[in-house]
């Protein structure tokens, strides 16, 4: 049985049990163990009782984080973790693992889950996004819903695919050890509608640890196959999405409705807002001579929507993982700039246009016709463009 801690204002109102199972809570406030022993031993006896989380109970538990130091007798109490079963008080009798350090210490911006696709050579899925969130601050946790050689552009591709049941026993895994507290989850290409109702159970687990999880649903490649996933995004994808981020066609597919003009954009926009997700940025709109990003907050209820529009220009060449990078990049930003979806979207495409160019200008420096093929994009040479972008593109808010 595990008791949950009562949380109050201060460290002399916060307390603990660790009762053995069966036996009466026996409650022993953190600031009366913090003050027996020496500073480092009460330190760590602090940090055992707190660096272990249960999950699955039913008490609400305000997320907070714990720091403290070695040598000071101040510490914050700002996470809130609970003992697990049979715990002893001292720490040099137990045989507790070394904490998790992004769950103890979590970073400023989040953790992450990322479900896509994974490729040994190249950048699409995974090798797309993991890599760009890490360096805005993020920790990612990556579960690759396929492993392939190479992306499916190539003239052949080996690799295995992760079915319904494999991905659920990652999450089991997770939740066994307490380790299945995330801040975002992110999903890319998934290619059945079995591995798609496992993404949805995921969904319903990660938000009973943590009901504040974002969830952001990114470009999907290769939505029409099968024609049956259509529905089941439509219908259950959607509605509990917090971001979307599709492409034009994707758009199309999702709302039923045929993208012609800026006008047709925003109202894609908003029958996607009236399905459920706040955060709606559809990433290329072709339209004339440029391509258009149309971006659109619904911060409340009864409040009007915030509409703006980034004009891109077009580089004549074809890129394999832009999709998977445009959401990732969209995800880190707007976490830093939660009220702004339109400075996160430019500092996106700002970091996009210059890695795309970037890829193209090294092609041709290899004597490499740009316009002949699929590129690999070239991400790790962009990394400084991913962390501090000059922004060279602006939106243009809607009235």
């Amino acid at each position: 049985m595990i008791h949950p801690p009562f949380i109050g204002h201060d460290p002399s109102s916060l307390y603990w049990s660790a009762a053995p199972v069966g036996s009466a809570p026996q409650y022993t406030s953190i600031q009366s163990l913090w003050d027996s022993g020496s500073k480092i031993e009460s330190s760590v006896k602090v940090a055992a009782c707190v660096l272990r989380r249960a999950q699955r109970h039913p008490f609400p538990i305000r997320p907070l984080r714990y720091c403290f130091a070695q040598f000071r007798q101040t510490y914050i109490v700002n996470r809130i973790l609970t003992v697990q079963n049979r715990w002893s008080w001292s720490y040099k009798e137990s045989s507790m693992a070394p904490p998790i350090l992004s769950l103890a210490l979590p970073s400023e911006t989040g953790r992450v889950l990322s479900i896509q696709s994974h490729t040994v050579q190249g950048y699409v899925g995974n090798k797309s996004a993991v890599f760009p969130l890490q360096l805005l601050g993020y920790d990612v946790d990556p579960i690759n819903s396929v492993q392939f050689s190479n992306h499916t552009g190539y003239p052949t591709f080996k690799g295995q695919v992760l079915n319904g049941q494999q991905l659920w026993d990652l999450i089991e895994g997770l939740e066994a050890n307490d380790l299945l507290f995330y801040t975002h989850l992110l999903t890319g290409y998934i290619g059945s509608v079995s591995f798609l109702e496992t993404v949805l159970q995921v969904v319903n687990k990660l938000r009973s640890v943590n009901p504040k999880l974002t969830y952001v649903m990114g470009d999907e490649g290769e939505l029409y196959i099968p024609q049956e996933l259509v529905s089941v995004y439509r219908e259950r994808v959607v509605p509990v999405a917090s971001m979307l981020t599709p492409n034009q066609f994707e758009a199309e597919l999702l709302t039923g409705l045929r993208i012609t003009s800026e006008r047709d954009g925003l109202e894609a926009c908003n029958i996607l807002h009236a399905a459920g997700p706040s955060k709606v940025v559809i990433t290329s709109v072709n339209i004339g001579e440029c391509l258009l990003l149309i971006g659109s907050h619904k911060k409340s209820e009864g409040q009007p929507l915030e509409q703006f529009k980034i004009v891109i220009p077009k580089i004549p060449a074809y890129f394999t993982g832009t999709g998977d990078l445009i959401t990732a990049l969209l995800l880190g930003w707007s976490n830093k700039y939660p009220g702004n979806l339109d400075i996160a979207s430019e500092l996106a495409v700002s970091s996009l246009q210059a890695l795309l160019q970037r890829t193209v200008n090294d092609y041709k420096s290899a004597g490499f016709d740009s316009q002949s093929s699929n590129l690999e994009i070239r991400l790790i040479q962009s990394q400084d463009d991913i962390r501090n972008p000059q922004v060279n593109y602006k939106a243009e808010k809607y009235t």
